[in-house]
């Protein structure tokens, strides 16, 4: 019987590697082209991804062996759901396994916008002694929006909370009380907009929410506002957020994602009130070892028709 063939595209840690081998040929082609990718996808069974490879329809096009598409990590835009789906090619993900990388990130972004702390490096670096310049505010006693109460909007939660911070929640997907169980305050986006002092973003891209934090958005919220975003690039209009920190109504911005990746130096990355990390958030050692266990036993219960705990389609 012929063994199953999967191909990894984006790396993945030896943990989860030796998992795949055990049961498989595995190939390992990091940083592979997508014209490259189109050419050789016909000889395997399964392919792992992370955020760079793109899994288009005329990829699948190719695929003609393919059984299975592994997202190591949560989001999934990267890849032609409806094209997957009508070749009856399962995708599945790893949704847990970044989730406390992702929120303590988010913290830590949160707490560089209120007290300067790129400004006050920068300026150390530079010689400077700018103590009276950078005057700082406590999160103690502050509202933090959290747009989304998934799994890491809950951690985030969690933990703004233990800075004496209030947390409104607004979700769609979630009615009232599982937003309370998760450590946040329901409430409308509007009234999220008009209270919050910091708001974090935590929703996957989608039709619905490409540019849902535009223009009008960051007009309805309280003047001075900071955002947070570790979600994915493309959920807020970069324009308006530009202009909205140059009017002052946003009063600084902290974002790991951008629609564009990488975005090069654009106007908004090189703003002094802007701070800008390369899609990091789920950067640590802790959580690409989860990541690549967790999607290494998806992919072998995939392939063996075994149930699947988190098939996206």
């Amino acid at each position: 019987m012929r063994s199953w063939s999967v191909l990894i595209t984006d790396g993945l840690e030896e943990s989860g590697q030796a998992i795949l081998r055990a049961a498989c040929e595995v190939e390992d082609r990091k940083g592979i082209s997508a014209e490259e990718l189109a050419q050789v996808i016909g000889k395997y069974d399964a392919i792992i991804v992370r955020s760079r490879t793109k899994v288009t329809a005329e990829v699948l096009a190719q695929a003609t062996q393919l059984k299975v598409i592994g997202r190591a990590g949560v989001g999934v835009d990267n890849i032609d759901l409806a094209a997957a789906s009508a070749r009856q090619i399962t995708v599945v993900n790893a949704p847990q396994s970044t989730t406390i990388a992702v929120a303590e990130h988010t913290i830590a972004m949160m707490i560089a916008l209120a007290r300067n702390l790129t400004q006050a490096d920068s300026s150390m670096k530079n010689g400077q002694w700018l103590k009276s310049q950078l005057m700082g505010s406590e999160l103690y006693g502050k509202t933090f929006g959290l747009i989304g109460v998934g799994n890491i909007g809950t951690q985030v939660a969690l933990r703004a909370a233990a800075f004496g911070m209030t947390v409104l929640g607004y979700d769609p997907y979630l009615n009232d009380e599982q937003i309370r169980q998760r450590g946040a305050e329901p409430v409308t986006l509007n009234d999220l907009f008009a209270k919050s002092d910091y708001i974090s973003v935590h929703v996957p891209l989608s039709p619905e929410t490409r540019n849902m934090l535009d223009g009008q958005a960051f007009s309805a919220m309280k003047r001075g506002v900071r955002i947070i975003c570790t979600a994915r690039g493309g959920v807020i209009d970069e324009t308006a957020l530009l202009q909205a920190i140059e009017s002052a109504q946003v009063a600084g911005a902290a974002l790991d994602v951008f629609a564009v990746e990488p975005p090069g130096l654009t106007a908004l990355v090189a703003h002094p009130r802007v701070i800008a990390t390369p899609h990091i958030a789920a950067q640590t050692a802790e959580a690409q070892a989860r990541a690549a266990v967790d999607i290494a036993e998806e992919i072998l219960a995939a392939l063996a028709g075994k149930p699947l705990r988190w098939k996206v389609v």
